[in-house]
């Protein structure tokens, strides 16, 4: 198994870092632009729908290719009122468990479905419905698979590690 599992958890954990690098580019450009808004908005009273849509735009790709990389670091939100206290072991089981009935199934749930929403919208070149908004609002609807698509890949790794944990005397939590 750890023949296997090492490549593979660097190639899943890279695809997430990538991801992560990414996001964090987005990020930068969202507080410049939020600034540039703000300014324009409250100091010369004008404002621009592209802008606008631009924030959501950049806030959603934020979301969906940031969840990838928050699953892989383990920064994600747990109700964890037992988890902390649990042995490595257990931990890893609750992580499996949790990873393969509910992360797994609702990924690839997303994916199916998000993926005919935004196939519907290239269809007709779907746009911003505002006069002066972005042009391309298929784009956005395809980084919603795109997102789920990062985090199911992010999910086996995590099921790997979790099989790694449970069946090596040492614990690893990462490559």
């Amino acid at each position: 198994m750890s023949d296997f599992a090492k490549p593979a958890l660097q190639l899943l954990d890279s695809v997430s870092e990538w991801t992560g690098r990414v996001t964090a580019w987005f990020t930068s450009v969202l507080v410049v632009l939020m600034c540039y808004d703000v300014v324009m908005r409250y100091l010369f009273s004008q404002t621009a729908v592209w802008i606008a849509e631009m924030e959501w735009h950049l806030f959603a790709l934020i979301f969906l290719l940031g969840a990838a990389y928050t699953l892989k670091d383990d920064k994600h939100v747990r109700v964890d009122v037992f988890y902390t206290n649990f042995s490595p072991k257990k931990q890893a089981w609750v992580n499996l468990t949790g990873t393969l009935f509910f992360l797994i199934p609702f990924c690839l749930i997303v994916i199916y479905t998000s993926f005919f929403y935004a196939e519907k919208s290239w269809t007709i070149g779907e746009g911003s419905p505002d006069p002066g908004g972005l042009p391309a609002r298929y784009l956005i609807k395809s980084a919603i698979t795109l997102g789920f698509v990062f985090l199911l890949l992010q999910s086996v790794a995590e099921v790997i590690r979790s099989i790694r944990t449970l069946f090596t005397s040492s614990p690893q939590n990462h490559v």
